[in-house]
């Protein structure tokens, strides 16, 4: 458990590192990334050449004596979710950080690179339920509580049910927005759910893994435990039998997911911990944008 004094330290350095990968890095690669909600009028100009004659205010113009024509802008005001699993298997890594970290880590740039283009942010943290729900606003000192909150949240349950997340996140809302499901995707069932919530907003999910979920270390016999059900098994990891089964319910996983989120019209990352989400995260923003 962090102690007070630790976690504004955390939530500090995450906050300078954040704003430094905005500042440098995703200036201009988010904004193009993610449309507003269309073009609202701004106010009217003397006609130069080269203005799009469709847009002239002739009752302006015959009121001046002179062509004056419309300019718009566009109305950038948009709403970001972050759906965050925190059921127990986000507590699982063995390269440099565990699952929830790395979350919490991409959650905070996110978060920051929204702020930057004066957009909302909200948060909802789920397990086999809704753990916490922190609606949309604008601000610096909302960023740094929801950044607090990913640092030090606690789930009451274990499990991981996707479906609830997206369910709740369509109630709330009604209007569209930019939404970023963060989580191992180590679940089933939530083919329509995402389905209905892509129809409704854009939807990015952020699957992220650990190289040993993959791959069995060759150590012999070891007793595993399902850090979500608690159930526990004896695997011989020599046994090359066990480490084919172990390794494709991994890729199943994996290509599920790939799959539900092309079928749904939705955007969908693969990032290990320990590797460089920087570069995955801006990579997507250049493409989308």
């Amino acid at each position: 458990m962090l102690t007070a004094q630790e976690i504004l330290k955390k939530v500090r350095e995450l906050e300078i590192k954040s704003k430094k990968l905005t500042n440098h890095l995703f200036t201009g690669e988010y904004h193009s990334a993610f449309k507003g909600r269309g073009m609202s009028f701004k106010e009217v100009k003397e006609y130069a050449a080269g203005d799009d004659i469709r847009f002239i205010d002739w009752n302006v113009s015959a009121r001046m004596g002179s062509t004056y024509s419309k300019m718009f802008e566009e109305e950038r005001e948009l709403s970001v979710f972050l759906l965050v699993d925190a059921s127990a298997s986000s507590l699982f890594g063995t390269n440099k950080q565990n699952k929830k970290e790395l979350i919490t880590e991409i959650c905070a740039v996110l978060a920051f690179s929204a702020l930057n283009n004066n957009d909302k942010t909200g948060l909802l943290f789920f397990s086999d339920r809704v753990e916490k729900y922190i609606p949309s606003t604008k601000g610096r000192e909302h960023v740094l509580y929801m950044v607090r909150e990913l640092l030090t949240v606690q789930p009451k349950n274990k499990q991981t049910d996707i479906v609830k997340a997206l369910q709740f996140l369509n109630n709330i809302t009604r209007h569209k927005s930019i939404v970023f499901v963060l989580s191992d995707f180590a679940d089933a069932g939530y083919h329509n759910a995402l389905k209905i919530a892509a129809k409704r907003h854009d939807v990015i999910g952020v699957q992220v893994f650990d190289r040993m979920d993959a791959k069995l270390p060759d150590v012999g016999l070891v007793q595993l435990q399902d850090a979500e059900t608690g159930r526990t098994v004896w695997l011989d990891t020599n046994d090359p039998i066990s480490r084919f089964v172990y390794q494709n319910q991994f890729i199943k996983i994996q290509e599920d997911a790939k799959e539900t989120f092309r079928l749904a019209g939705a955007d969908l990352l693969q990032i290990a911990t320990g590797d460089d989400y920087v570069k995955a995260l801006q990579q997507f923003f250049i493409r989308r944008a």
